[in-house]
């Protein structure tokens, strides 16, 4: 799949209230490609997460944001809920529901008011939660599950949507070694689907498994590129102060202190 998803241009937001109120991204001029996963990085306060919620269209901004090539504020929240998948850092959901009710959340976006779920509808969510393998415990109530076991219903009712786009803002929280190796097989499956991932991730080798890096520093992208790319390699190693450098191991590129 070829085009951009996702477009930022010239996007300006801020956090806070008043005069605590503070500029966090500083004319976020971003392309990001369908059918590849994007992982984007950068050092603590480098407007990550602001920038992914910004492409969500949850945060308010300056600049504007096209979503395949339509500006994000034309869309319907309806059809945008279709067509956008979101999955933020620390997501709620009500402890009471059984994990299969919460993913079937995600289908909330295809379903006429009032209505309940349809086969496509059931269908999807089984699907959602065997990629997660979060099915077997689909009688059990949120509140019962771990740390780990929560963010995993929380992204099969991500997943659920079936959406094009996939947002994610630090996914692997929570998720123990093995469970992140089925995350990262999971999202590189979705992009081979032709569907367009952009996760925030701290987990820096995690993130150099992805096709393209955004790296940010200080509220500015200062590089975007393939993640196989030298000039990756050092915009990465750069915002990082060269307290890691990126190597070659076993074919794969890791990050290692300095």
């Amino acid at each position: 799949m070829s085009g951009v998803a996702l477009q930022a241009k010239a996007v300006c937001a801020s956090l806070g209230h008043g005069s605590h109120r503070a500029q966090v991204l500083h004319g976020i001029d971003l392309a990001l490609p369908a059918g590849r996963w994007t992982a984007v990085v950068g050092p603590n306060g480098a407007g990550k997460s602001t920038l992914l919620r910004v492409l969500a269209g949850l945060l308010p901004h300056e600049g504007e944001v096209f979503l395949q090539g339509r500006s994000l504020g034309t869309i319907a929240a309806r059809e945008r809920a279709r067509l956008l998948s979101w999955l933020g850092q620390n997501e709620g959901a009500a402890d009471d529901l059984t994990v299969y009710d919460v993913a079937m959340l995600g289908r909330l976006p295809h379903q006429p008011w009032l209505a309940g779920p349809s086969e496509i509808d059931r269908a999807a969510v089984e699907r959602a939660l065997r990629a997660t393998q979060a099915w077997e415990w689909r009688e059990r109530a949120l509140g019962q599950l771990s740390g780990g076991e929560r963010q995993r219903v929380l992204l099969a009712r991500a997943l659920a949507v079936e959406a094009q786009v996939l947002l994610m803002d630090e996914p692997l929280a929570n998720l123990d070694p093995p469970h992140q190796a089925d995350w990262l097989s999971l999202v590189r499956q979705l992009a081979r689907a032709g569907r367009t991932v952009a996760s925030v991730l701290h987990e820096v080798p995690m993130a150099l498994q992805a096709d393209d890096m955004v790296v940010m520093d200080r509220g500015r992208v200062v590089h975007q590129g393939e993640c196989a790319d030298a000039a990756t390699h050092r915009a990465l190693e750069s915002v990082f102060g060269q307290r890691i450098r990126v190597k070659s191991v076993d074919g794969q590129w890791v990050a290692l202190p300095n």
